[in-house]
């Protein structure tokens, strides 16, 4: 046991036998900070005003100066100081008594403990709104030190490890955490307001479907059933879609066992929306009124700051085909290839690009490329429209492109941030496709998707036109708050253990 938990241990101790117990039920504030910072702010320097009130939070500074001390107090909404005067509380305050004294304060209460005042208003005369304290009760003895504030903030992994000391030590990274909040109420507002309904899918699920991902695996004991955590919840909503139910949703957690990187946690958060008789272009037309709407409401515009980068979130946005854009920005012109992977794959090599055993066909290769020489290159936001059929086995065919389909992603300062389809509705087209992915599976691709013969029964049933979105909450949190990494938007982000 440390000496500085010692000494905190043995005040706890003292406060207990002073009547004043280290553990507080309740406290009732009458206002918050940041209530009183605003409501009083035409306070004049160095006069008081004579109103009573109460306010908790915790002590993140303190200075004892003889018969004075300055405390910081800090509650969710902000600071304010208080002022600790020893004629003022000892006035009716005995050392026994259970809001206790002057010198229990400045002797038993240390920064990051938890206490609530009861006081009046005074600005000092250096311009600072302060409480005037005539009682306290502890609420809670910190039996640890508070991070320092200078070098506590610096050290990354501390942050995401302990995530309740950066937001103790960091109000911007609370302001980031408030922002998502917000953020996540204002698409679920806006998809009610338009019509959707959001209905839950099962995170347990016999088959992992709706994405190319590597699932966990898990068991049931009871069923003695394997069991796969969920890696997209398109498959269900479909279902629901063949129910009837014209406009769903669901927003929630998504697992995929994969990497980690700034921009991979592999627990993280998405919204699918599923639209009957639509397709890709109107979902087109809904990604960007929805986000730009959302962008609008937490950031007060739609154009934003992102990384030294100024975002124009206004719609339109550009709209361009995986073929255009990787021609535009290579010289190589896909198309031309037909299904010679070979001579794709020696154009790709001859310009410096990867050109992976595993892209087997012209279409993964065109993938390739955009993800080597195009990606990274989106700073503004654009769809890109059209993929390969070969990567895309749960989108219908392109109308009038063969070997395409009509997909888009949406890529805004360089990451993927939406994906969608006009979604394949002919059950004997996508069993073909599962059929293939399952192939690609058992030749030992972990990614690929097997096949989900309740979802093809659904699909025989009869599943109406429909678009389909899928929007990343989480990098869609990283634009709205200028944070570089998914770490910083997730409160408690996966991490290897600490030795």
């Amino acid at each position: 046991m440390s000496e500085l938990r010692e000494t905190r241990l043995e005040k706890a101790k003292a406060l207990e036998a002073l009547g004043q117990g280290p553990y507080a039920l309740r406290f009732q504030p009458s206002h918050s900070t940041a209530v009183l910072q605003e409501s009083h702010a035409d306070l004049a320097n160095g006069t008081e005003k004579a109103v009573e009130v109460s306010v908790a939070g915790r002590v993140m500074a303190r200075r004892v100066m003889g018969k004075l001390a300055f405390y910081t107090l800090a509650d969710e909404t902000g600071t304010i100081q208080l002022y600790l005067d020893k004629a003022v509380l000892n006035v009716g305050a005995s050392e026994q008594s259970e809001t206790g004294g002057f010198n229990q304060i400045t002797n038993l209460v240390d920064s990051g403990d938890w206490i609530g005042v009861t006081g009046t208003l005074r600005r000092t005369d250096r311009g600072e709104l302060s409480i005037k304290v005539h009682s306290w009760q502890m609420l809670t003895k910190s039996l640890q030190p508070l991070p320092d504030k200078w070098h506590g903030l610096s050290d990354v992994e501390k942050r995401y490890r302990q995530r309740y000391l950066d937001l103790i030590a960091s109000p911007n990274s609370r302001e980031t955490f408030r922002r998502r909040a917000k953020m996540v109420s204002a698409i679920r507002r806006w998809l009610d307001e338009k019509g959707f309904l959001e209905i839950e899918t099962p995170v347990l699920q016999a088959e992992a479907g709706g994405a190319d991902a590597r699932p966990f695996v898990t068991h049931h004991n009871t069923l003695d059933l394997p069991l796969y955590l969920r890696i997209a919840t398109e498959l269900h909503l479909k279902r629901l879609v063949v129910g009837g139910f014209e406009r769903v949703y669901e927003l929630g957690r998504i697992f995929r066992n994969e990497g980690i990187s700034t921009r991979h946690n592999p627990e993280f958060t998405s919204v699918e929306i599923y639209q009957a008789f639509a397709d890709y272009v109107d979902m087109m037309d809904l990604t960007e009124k929805l986000i730009a709407s959302v962008c609008k409401q937490i950031c007060g515009a739609t154009k934003i700051n992102y990384q030294d980068n100024l975002l124009d979130l206004t719609p339109p946005w550009r709209r361009c085909s995986m073929h255009e854009l990787v021609e535009q920005e290579t010289g190589l012109d896909f198309l031309k290839f037909g299904d010679d992977r070979h001579a794709a794959s020696a154009a790709m090599v001859g310009i410096g690009l990867d050109a992976p055993a595993k892209a087997d066909s012209v279409g993964r290769l065109l993938n390739e490329a955009f993800e080597q020489a195009v990606e990274p290159t989106l700073i503004q936001p654009t769809f890109v429209i059209d993929y390969p059929i070969e990567i895309s086995p749960l989108a219908r065919k392109h109308r009038s492109k063969p070997g395409l389909v009509e997909r888009f992603e949406l890529f805004i300062a360089g990451r993927e941030t939406a994906n969608a389809f006009s979604e394949l509705v002919d059950p004997i087209d996508q069993r073909n496709r599962l059929n293939a992915q399952q192939e690609r599976r058992l030749a030992g691709d972990l990614e690929a998707q097997g096949v989900d013969e309740d979802f093809l029964q659904a699909l025989e049933v009869g599943m109406p036109p429909t678009g389909g979105l899928g929007i990343g909450i989480d990098r869609l949190a990283m634009l709205l708050t200028d944070s570089p990494s998914i770490r910083d938007v997730i409160a408690f982000p996966l991490l290897r253990p600490d030795s």
